[in-house]
């Protein structure tokens, strides 16, 4: 499968393609959302002349993936999510919710996170200091354009308080979105042809070096499409610049694990690459 990696940097954007990388003289807002984008940075790069001291601009000067665009998110995609929410929503009798929605023609789907209050690779993510059980969701993320066709797609991590939202499911915007509660990167692949289906979602997470978890899951196992999911995303929204929309997580470390401030969360999804974030608290 050929592809592209545009990596957003504060020396502008640079795309990844066939062992080199091209400077893009382009807006990164109106950059994405050109229409067939695979084609137009095909055309863009034909010809022009390798990029310089590229790896030191990614290693010194990278951005999240992400403009003008909002985050969204879509819940209980998976079986094992579905056990999840269900047993830490258990005491408060909203057990029953996310069975139903795991079985429903309408997904949920809920915002996320403004690009503000997102994060990139490299930078630190937070759990909030009135929550007690913390944890990452690594999730594949797609790039919708503002036509509502999926354009590319990039590793996301939806931190979220599972004893907040497990107190009562109303209590999910205050579980999913806060501060630094989103990290997406560190790129966004822009492939010929969609993301293959088995493709694998890994996470790690390490405190003070050592290893805690580590599991991986293909996305073959996810429920609902990726054009469903965007297309119940799309039915009542507008989104002139485009949108992410992580797709939900398989992989749900064990109810006695909770993130702790200094952990190191590692996601990779090939060939998008690796998403690391250190835990910190809001201070």
């Amino acid at each position: 499968m050929e592809y592209f990696l545009l990596y957003n940097t504060t020396d502008g954007v640079f795309a990844f393609y066939r062992d080199r990388y091209t400077h893009i003289e382009q807006d990164w807002d109106a950059l994405v959302n050109t229409p067939h984008l695979f084609k137009h940075l095909q055309a863009a790069v034909e010809g022009q002349p390798a990029a310089k001291d590229v790896e030191t601009a990614i290693r010194q000067h990278l951005l999240p993936p992400i403009g003008l665009q909002e985050i969204w998110a879509a819940g209980v995609t998976y079986y094992r999510s579905r056990v999840a929410r269900m047993e830490e929503s258990e005491d408060s009798g909203g057990a029953t919710f996310y069975d139903l929605v795991y079985e429903a023609e309408r997904p949920e789907l809920f915002f996320k996170s403004t690009a503000r209050r997102a994060v990139g690779h490299g930078h630190n993510v937070h759990i909030r200091k009135d929550s007690t059980w913390d944890v990452p969701e690594p999730e594949l993320t797609l790039f919708i354009n503002n036509t509502g066709a999926i354009q590319g797609y990039t590793i996301g991590n939806d931190m979220s308080s599972r004893s907040i939202e497990g107190e009562n499911p109303l209590y999910l915007p205050q579980a999913k979105v806060y501060e630094r509660s989103a990290a997406i990167g560190p790129c966004l692949m822009v492939p010929e042809n969609p993301i293959a289906s088995d493709t694998l979602i890994q996470m790690q997470i390490f405190r003070a070096g050592e290893q805690q978890y580590k599991d991986a899951v293909p996305i073959s196992q996810m429920k609902r499409t990726h054009e469903e999911l965007a297309e119940f995303l799309f039915r009542e929204c507008s989104f002139p610049d485009g949108c992410y929309l992580m797709t939900g997580t398989c992989l749900v470390p064990d109810s006695g694990f909770t993130l702790q401030e200094g952990d190191v969360v590692e996601i990779t999804i090939e060939p998008i690459g690796k998403l690391i974030n250190t835990v910190a608290v809001k201070r």
